[in-house]
């Protein structure tokens, strides 16, 4: 049933076949009253035309092109790579997600698993496999440094929760940045001396033409040996074929993989059986539709009051 046009009519756009729809519909509803939203498919043509604003989940560009009036969409994830991809060359402005809560689960993650890997239950549980009784030296957290590649609102959060743990952590970012009780460092110059100190190197970078198979044979080469690997991020990041290198090698004693170039990741590749890989299904830091909600709800409120768009994402960089 298409809606009658009523003012601020709010479209929610997705990619073809998402199946969250109307729960995003549901929640932005509840976190705004005072607009109507409502799933692309059943806007009005006079809504289409009058529409300003919309909030996306990686939409199909060719359903934002139906709306001429469009300024800006407020993207409900934190990456916004493919939508920068999906939408080419335009005169747009995108705002992507940045919620607290976001961060926060993330860096429970971030801890979650280092702490699998500080406690070496890979090593314990393939030696269950083994019926094999023998318990490893322990080191202290104090004695581990965690790298994490990337120090934004993810990678700040990151470090407080692995702080508090105990661990010694390094930070590297594109820019200079300073997080008391974090040993930071910047730009590629820096970064070397970052990994040659690095016990457990977590990614938490955008996606980026600048990160894109960032983390290939040369970068893992200047880990020390046995060090290894948390991908939290985009899975175009890490050079697979390198990786795999790596760990048959055993220069890197094991990868936790949250993230793919494909996704679902196909049966067939090589990460679901490798011994020293962990296969996680995207889901280290899920988005909470609640508290998202309540930022795209507050956003779009400023705007309605002073004209003004919340931080846009810059194109060039990618985030």
């Amino acid at each position: 049933m298409k809606s009658n046009l009523i003012p601020n009519v709010i479209p929610f756009l997705a990619a073809p076949g998402y199946a969250h729809t109307q729960a995003w519909v549901q929640a932005l509803q509840t976190a705004m009253p005072e607009e109507q939203l409502v799933a692309f498919g059943d806007m009005s043509d006079a809504a289409k035309a009058a529409c300003k604003v919309a909030i996306v989940a990686n939409p199909n560009p060719a359903e934002l092109q139906q709306l001429p009036q469009l300024q800006w969409v407020h993207s409900v994830w934190a990456g916004v790579e493919r939508l920068v991809a999906d939408l080419g060359k335009t005169d747009l402005e995108i705002v992507r997600l940045v919620d607290p809560q976001l961060a926060s689960t993330m860096a429970e993650a971030v801890l979650t698993w280092v702490l699998y890997l500080h406690r070496e239950i890979p090593v314990y549980a393939r030696q269950q496999v083994q019926k094999k009784w023998q318990p490893r030296e322990y080191v202290a957290a104090s004695q581990r440094t965690v790298s994490l590649l990337g120090l934004g609102a993810l990678g700040e959060a990151a470090a407080q929760s692995l702080l508090q743990a105990g661990f010694t952590v390094c930070g590297w970012s594109r820019s200079p940045k300073l997080i008391a009780g974090v040993e930071c460092f910047n730009g590629e110059n820096e970064l070397p001396a970052m990994l040659a100190k690095t016990d457990i190197l977590v990614c938490l970078l955008p996606l980026t033409p600048d990160t894109r198979g960032l983390i290939n044979a040369r970068i893992l080469a200047q880990l020390p040996q046995g060090a290894s690997l948390i991908n939290f991020a985009r899975g175009a990041i890490v050079n697979d074929d390198d990786l795999h290198a790596a760990l048959e090698s055993e220069h890197i004693s094991h990868a936790v993989l949250d993230v793919f170039d494909i996704e679902p990741l196909p049966v067939s590749d090589w990460q679901w059986h490798h011994p020293h890989v962990s296969v996680l299904p995207h889901c280290s830091a899920p988005t909470d539709r609640k508290t998202a909600s309540a930022i795209v709800a507050e956003n779009i409120r400023l705007y309605r009051l002073s004209g003004e768009l919340p931080k846009t994402v810059d194109i060039t960089r990618g985030y």
